[in-house]
């Protein structure tokens, strides 16, 4: 008689770590899309929804989409998830006549 081995596959959530090393670096993984960056606001997509990093002269350093991190540099101010930002869909003049 054949000893039949049952494997259970458990779903694991998805992975979203934030690093942050006095105020300045910054490592974020689970990170889909970068939507926009400038100097002064970064905004993520991440598996938990959009993040929003305020600060001055922030500065991407890393970003690796196969593995979903993002590594930067800056003044760090702020950290906000929001689920407003989230419209991939919304184009440019959509966002414009908000």
């Amino acid at each position: 008689m054949e000893d039949k081995k049952t494997i259970r596959t458990v779903k694991s959530e998805p992975v979203h770590n934030i690093i942050m090393e006095s105020r300045h670096k910054l490592s974020v993984s689970g990170v889909n899309d970068v939507e926009s960056f400038n100097e002064e606001e970064i905004v993520l997509h991440t598996d938990m929804g959009a993040l929003i990093i305020k600060g001055a002269q922030l500065h991407i350093n890393k970003l690796s989409v196969e593995i979903g991190e993002v590594s930067m540099e800056g003044n760090i101010d702020s950290m906000e998830y929001s689920d407003k930002r989230t419209n991939k869909g919304a184009g440019l003049l959509s966002r414009m006549f908000r």
